[in-house]
């Protein structure tokens, strides 16, 4: 049996969580291998709304064992929030499985965090200021802490003392901050280490070994593409690697036992924080996106931007991670328009670009390039088959997947679990 890949196509908040949950009664492990609580999930379950950051989608489906792979960067009280209120509401979370190696956020790198954007004023990144870019800095710099040091006290002091050498003169110097003492960090990550213990292994034999017996692993990113540390748009990413190849180093399964990628893609796009969009609605239809689909972050409740689909943005994502199948979700929030534009290309400066220009500069003065299909008025939420769609809605469908590189496999209709039409089995 495979392992998986699913990835975020666009700049996140696509809809991984429902695509995730979608397959998770047919396979049998799911893992988070990049990000922290800086991004989350949003699962309908019939009348019950779940809203995940940091532990996988899986932990919602009896029977799958849920992962946090060893390139995430873990907060603890984030990670013990999550578990208590899932438990609160009935949910087993005692299968989760957390790696040895994953690194652990410090109260030292939220502060950092939190600070260097303001510094930053009209440059910033648009960091949701968790401390996720500080400890991925520390991983670097080899100054970072692990899940496992926190069972050796010496080493764990040793660390921390070393961190903080430098982070409280930066703290003190350049920020006028107090930076934490080395015994209440200490004592912060201590304090988590007995309730944490049960939960860690090393992940990487263990998905390994599953493979090994035939069972089904899926590889979830957090993030997209589009935000990936080295193919998204830089500066304006997240640290840590969103797409396919990042599941290998995040997760240490290797890229001969991926047998699929999926691509996850908005019928429209959205983006939370800074950077260059180039399809972004500042009028009306931007306003009916965001409230036709409830664009707001689950992690932060920001207002999302909102734009057409970009099938220049698709393609790339397609070519970088080699998806064999996209997810379209959102499909019914286009219901009610008269017309639906469709970003085919660029004009940066008179030039057409059909492909992601090399320069961000280009990127960010490039202006859509847009073909335009009639849009239909019939509810589609109640629609499971592909023929069931309004003729307009199954046009739409099929032009966005020729020109994004890779087959339209299932189409969200609606949030709950089983509003989506399968057009070809995932799994």
């Amino acid at each position: 049996m495979p392992a998986i890949v699913i990835v975020g196509a666009q700049w996140g908040d696509e809809g991984k969580g429902k695509a995730t949950d979608h397959l998770g009664s047919r396979v049998d492990h799911v893992v988070k291998f990049n990000g922290g609580n800086n991004a989350g999930h949003t699962v309908v379950i019939g009348q019950e709304k779940y809203a995940l950051h940091l532990l996988p989608s899986g932990i919602l489906t009896p029977g799958c064992s849920p992962v946090i792979g060893n390139g995430v960067v873990v907060d603890l009280d984030v990670l013990f929030s999550e578990i208590d209120g899932l438990e609160a509401r009935g949910i087993d979370t005692s299968g989760l499985r957390v790696s040895a190696s994953a690194h652990v956020i410090a109260d030292y790198n939220r502060q950092l965090d939190k600070v260097t954007e303001r510094f930053l004023g009209s440059r910033k990144i648009g960091t949701t200021g968790r401390g996720i870019g500080p400890t991925y800095a520390d991983k670097m710099n080899r100054i970072g802490i692990r899940v496992q040091d926190l069972f050796d006290e010496k080493i764990l002091t040793q660390k921390v003392q070393g961190a903080l050498e430098l982070k409280s003169q930066v703290l003190t110097k350049i920020y006028n901050r107090r930076a934490p003492s080395v015994e209440r960090t200490v004592e912060e990550l201590l304090g988590h280490a007995e309730r944490l213990a049960p939960y860690v292994c090393d992940t990487s034999l263990l998905l390994g070994e599953a493979l090994d017996r035939g069972e089904t692993v899926l590889l979830e990113a957090g993030q997209a593409t589009l935000l990936d540390v080295d193919h998204g748009t830089y500066p304006f990413v997240t640290s840590s690697s969103a797409t396919a190849g990042g599941a290998c180093t995040g997760s240490g399964i290797p890229p001969t036992r991926i047998d699929q990628v999926i691509g996850i893609v908005k019928a429209y796009t959205t983006r939370v924080g800074e950077g260059p969009f180039p399809t972004e609605l500042d009028d009306a239809n931007g306003d009916f996106l965001r409230e036709a689909g409830h664009e707001f972050g689950t992690t932060t409740g920001r207002p999302r931007r909102c734009g057409w689909y970009d099938a220049v943005i698709a393609r790339y994502a397609a070519r970088i991670n080699g998806v064999t199948d996209f997810v379209l979700t959102k499909l019914d929030c286009l219901t009610g328009l008269e017309e639906v534009p469709v970003c085919v290309a660029y004009d940066v400066d008179g030039v057409r670009h059909d492909e992601m220009p090399v320069n961000q500069s280009d990127f960010h003065h490039a202006v859509p390039v847009y073909e335009y299909f009639p849009g239909w008025s019939e509810d589609i939420s109640g629609c499971r088959d592909f023929d069931d769609l309004p003729v307009n809605a199954q046009a739409y469908v099929r032009a966005i997947e020729k020109m994004s590189g890779a087959r339209m496999s299932v189409l969200g209709v609606g949030p709950e679990r089983e509003q989506s039409v399968v057009i070809h089995p995932l799994v």
